[in-house]
């Protein structure tokens, strides 16, 4: 945790410059003086860089908050693992330290096993009927109370579309799966799809990627248009296949504790606030993931959508996975993300 305490003093720091009076001996014990008054910028915090969604909608929802409340309620966002890598920000934003924070659920599976709903590969034919499931109030008021019997509130999810395929090999069909060794992430189920696809995936960190691929330690690599443009690895891959096996979703969470200590009218500013960022992250995701395809297409990369029969073969495929997932988060759960009545 040294890494987390320094970057909070960056906070406090940041804070006084700011001519902000701070006091307490712990970032938890100075959220609101006994006026009713915040006294110090709430961090939220992010392992993205600037140029993401993920940033978009961080600090979209900051400026919302700023603005609804008329300037009394105001979120510091500090990007790009400042204030600790992704576990680190999840246990510091149970304590209510870090109170805000936005990352992809796949971190979170290890603090609430259930969310690995949101890796079951092949369920949507396009990225609003993701959108509609994980709206779905029934759905969501499941996901509510898992995230609260954790230590948290999610407060909204947005996403970069879909995770797609690149490699250098064409694509016609299921067979062209077979043996690709393939980069994916740390992730019990994604590796399990890909297997059951009959690909060899190997789990790697992400910036070991393009070398991965220039020295032909893996053969393809799966991810988000967003990640395969500013990584250049159209420089190493000719084709790009838009296999949609999994929404790449980003989720808005704060800690429990600090959202319960504030009263009805920010907690209602929060919610507003998180609902409107959600709807400019989403609506930013499908502008960008047009001009990214166009992009990688000026670069010379062949954009591969996948057939109806190829789509249904990869679904009959996944049924181990879906057996696993179910086993993992629960019958009701699955079905209502599925759809299935």
């Amino acid at each position: 945790m040294k890494k987390i305490w320094s970057a909070v003093t960056v906070v406090l720091l940041t804070a006084v410059s700011a001519g902000v009076i701070v006091y307490g001996s712990s970032v938890s014990d100075r959220k609101i003086d006994t006026s009713g008054k915040q006294t110090y910028a709430w961090p939220l915090a992010t392992c993205s860089t600037e140029d993401t969604i993920t940033h978009v909608f961080a600090q979209t929802f900051a400026e919302e908050v700023e603005r609804l409340s008329g300037g009394e309620m105001e979120i510091q966002v500090y990007p790009q693992s400042t204030l600790g890598g992704d576990r680190e920000l999840m246990e510091s934003c149970k304590d209510g330290d870090i109170p805000f924070v936005v990352q992809s659920p796949a971190p979170q599976v290890s603090f609430m096993p259930e969310l690995c709903v949101f890796d079951t590969p092949c369920v949507f034919d396009d990225i609003e009927e993701a959108r509609a499931a994980i709206d779905d109030p029934e759905f969501f008021s499941v996901i509510q109370g898992i995230y609260e019997d954790a230590g948290y509130q999610i407060l909204g999810m947005a996403d970069q579309c879909f995770r797609v395929m690149t490699s250098s090999e064409p694509f016609t069909g299921m067979e062209s799966f077979k043996g690709q060794k393939i980069r994916t992430m740390e992730n019990t189920y994604h590796i399990q799809f890909w297997n059951a696809v009959g690909a060899s995936p190997t789990p790697m960190t992400f910036s070991e990627v393009y070398i991965g691929l220039q020295q032909g330690t893996i053969d393809a690599q799966e991810n988000a248009y967003e990640l395969i443009v500013s990584a250049k690895l159209y420089e190493q891959q000719e084709v790009l296949v838009q296999t949609n096996a999994v929404p790449d979703y980003i989720t808005l969470i704060v800690s429990d504790d600090f959202f319960r200590d504030l009263d009805k009218e920010q907690q209602q500013i929060v919610r507003e606030a998180a609902a409107i960022a959600q709807e400019k992250a989403r609506e930013s995701a499908d502008e960008r993931r047009e001009q990214r395809e166009e992009e990688l297409a000026a670069e010379g990369m062949e954009i591969v959508e996948i057939d109806q029969q190829t789509w249904e073969e990869m679904q009959e495929a996944c049924q181990p996975v879906y057996e696993n997932i179910r086993k993992q988060a629960g019958d009701e759960l699955v079905d209502l993300y599925m759809g299935v009545e």
